[in-house]
């Protein structure tokens, strides 16, 4: 199995340049300037559900791609492994799940729906994948500017047996910079979102705002915190959020710094 970040899976669009970050669902406008010019269009797609969910022996599921613009537009739909094993995520290449169809096009004011079935049921933790959906741009007259879509969904796929998120938090120090780090060593993927860090002094510390809320199962999750400020060693922070179950309180160590 070959990896590839989501900028390498971009390869298959030699025209088309985007820098994708991964969301619970993600519409990225990409703009093809085709000899310049004044004028833009673009397809309008909605797609339902927004994620994915698929329960204990579940094979299969779908989704639907909505076409609201006033003319055809052309779609490719593609399924990858998702993992997080460096802190990021990552999409690699796979066939655990089959797409049907991979291609088509889809009228004004007409919907498609998109069968995605799992050749394997996953076992001992939760599997995920992501459906990348591409717009193929139709041919554009002298002058105009087309924007084309790409969305990222996310598919959870719980395994046979019982399993649950189990996430662990503690702030460790780096290159003067300080982290809060999220290690889930559930079977499930967990969302944090939200998270509000309060020191013992009053003040109110949050993480990266712009990083994706999940953390999948058996991964490590690292947000920098800022406004820092000072931190001591051996100070414990409260930590707030909203997870998967609901409103979260938590009690978080700091790390000495190497």
């Amino acid at each position: 199995m070959a990896r590839t970040t989501v900028k390498a899976a971009n390869s298959a669009y030699p025209r088309i340049v985007a820098a994708i970050r991964l969301v619970p669902v993600l519409i990225v406008a990409v703009v093809i300037v085709l000899l310049g010019g004044g004028l833009a269009q673009a397809q309008s797609l909605m797609v339902i559900p927004v994620n994915l969910q698929m329960a204990p022996e579940q094979r299969a599921t779908t989704l639907t791609v909505i076409n609201r613009g006033d003319i055809e537009t052309s779609i490719q739909i593609r399924a990858y492994a998702w993992n997080q094993q460096s802190g990021d995520d990552q999409l690699a290449t796979s066939d655990a799940v089959m797409v049907s169809p991979p291609l088509t096009s889809i009228a004004p004011g007409a919907s498609q729906v998109v069968r995605l079935i799992l050749r394997q049921l996953p076992q001992g933790h939760e599997a995920t994948y992501r459906i990348l959906l591409d717009q193929i741009p139709p041919p554009a007259a002298p002058g105009v500017v087309r924007v084309v879509l790409r969305m990222s969904i996310p598919i959870f796929a719980q395994p046979t047996v019982r399993a649950v998120s189990h996430v662990q938090f503690h702030i460790e120090h780096s290159a003067g910079h300080a982290y809060l780090v999220a290690f889930n060593d559930g079977g499930l993927h967990d969302a944090i979102r939200d998270i509000v860090l309060s020191t013992s002094d009053g003040r109110k510390l949050t993480t990266n705002s712009n990083a994706s809320p999940y953390i999948l199962a058996g991964a490590t999750r690292r947000g920098l915190i800022s406004p820092q400020g000072s931190l001591l060693p051996s100070e414990t922070l409260r930590l707030t959020a909203r997870a998967g179950i609901g409103a979260i309180e938590r009690q978080v160590p700091v790390a000495a710094a190497p």
